[in-house]
């Protein structure tokens, strides 16, 4: 494999800030609306160090007295894709993930164009993927966001298309630059000078097989920090097999349990099927979510969950299934930030229902029962490690 020579650090810092600018190493173009880091946070993003692991795991100190901290704690760690073993594949990993490209199947829609021709279909990403933002990130989970920042590289577009998605101008209008694999490479390693503490991929489902290309070239230019897959569950199991020692912490987040809520709110009647299995096998490679002392997450699942209006017995059974199928250690965000957006509540133009409001089922944010609900049905089933800032 060709080395790449990384552009010095002013150099890349640059490719974050505003106005016309072309990247020479990356290939990252960016123009007026189409700025890499247009949210980034301005000044110093250190923040002071946790006092107590307790604080960063959300769990009672009788419940770690039960548990054994220690089983949760990895005293030293490192990026499983350091492992030489590992880093013998990455040629074929490159070339599988190239395969997946040119036939697409790189996520379940299976659309089978050749996406290394720039033929597009569903998730309207051709050969490269475009880049909304890409920033030190403070508003994750404090075990992902610590205190310097989750290093986000936001993809546009999505393979769902999710109603109520509050993101719906990055994910079904498309904002960014396109940002070849080099490119993406470039911001790993930028974040990685700017002090982040992991490399986190927001909705990488559709560009699954260039985030391979890509963490190969910045793996061989000197990537050290473990990486986080931020998804919205609906992934191939072929991506997952290809991502297998080079993902070090899965995030999924899961939505629905029905095929009827998935068909009428994601467009996708098979999300719940294909989330179980991709949930499944995420937790056989990486295991139920681990911290360093510290208290930052470095190696395995941390699943969450958005509760809707309306859907608590849906809830009810993702919950069950986390707790039986996969481990009842499992590491759970509960959120609760859910408000109508996109296209609930707006008004139908033609149809049947012409002149009346879309989506009225969800058309309200949670209320209290619901949400008290949601951390009781976890409970109930045995869950216990949650996302303690999010409660």
């Amino acid at each position: 494999m060709a080395r790449w020579h990384p552009p010095s650090v002013d150099a890349r810092v640059a490719m974050f800030s505003a106005g016309p600018a072309i990247h020479a190493h990356a290939n990252v173009r960016m123009g007026p609306g189409g700025e890499l880091a247009p949210s980034a946070p301005r000044g110093s993003i250190e923040r002071g160090r946790p006092t107590g692991l307790s604080a960063w795991w959300g769990i009672s100190s009788r419940a770690m007295a039960e548990a054994g901290p220690d089983r949760f704690v990895v005293s030293s760690f490192t990026p499983a894709y350091l492992d030489p073993a590992v880093r013998r594949t990455l040629g074929d990993r490159v070339a599988a993930a190239r395969q997946e490209l040119a036939c697409c199947r790189a996520c379940p829609r299976n659309c089978k164009v050749n996406r290394l021709a720039n033929e597009t279909k569903v998730c309207n990403t051709g050969r490269h993927p475009r880049v909304s933002s890409a920033f030190p990130h403070l508003g994750e989970e404090e075990c992902l966001r610590g205190w310097r920042g989750s290093g986000t590289i936001f993809f546009s577009m999505c393979n769902l298309r999710c109603v109520f998605c509050q993101n719906w101008d990055i994910s079904q209008k498309g904002s960014g630059p396109e940002v070849d694999v080099e490119g993406m490479a470039g911001l790993m390693l930028s974040l990685q000078e700017r002090g982040c503490h992991n490399i986190n991929f927001v909705t990488p489902e559709h560009v699954a097989p260039q985030i391979v290309e890509a963490l190969a070239i910045a793996i061989e230019n000197g990537l050290k920090l473990p990486v986080v897959y931020n998804t919205s569950a609906y992934d191939a199991l072929s991506s997952l097999k290809l991502m297998d020692g080079l993902v070090d912490i899965y995030m999924p987040d899961f939505k629905f349990w029905s095929r009827q809520s998935s068909a009428r709110l994601l467009k996708a009647k098979d999300y719940p099927e294909r989330a179980r299995e991709a949930i499944c096998e995420m937790h056989r490679q990486v295991g139920d979510l681990r911290f360093t002392p510290d208290g930052l997450a470095c190696r395995g699942v941390l699943v969450r969950h958005l509760v809707m209006p309306g859907l608590l017995d849906e809830t009810r059974e993702i919950f069950r299934f986390l707790a039986e199928e996969v481990s009842p250690d499992t590491f759970v965000n509960i959120m609760g930030q859910y408000h109508p957006d996109y296209q609930v509540g707006s008004i139908a133009a033609s149809g049947r229902n012409a002149g009346s409001a879309r989506y009225v089922e969800i058309n309200r944010c949670p209320n209290g029962a619901e949400l008290e609900g949601a951390h009781e049905a976890a409970r109930s089933v045995g869950l216990w490690r949650f996302d303690q800032q999010r409660l």
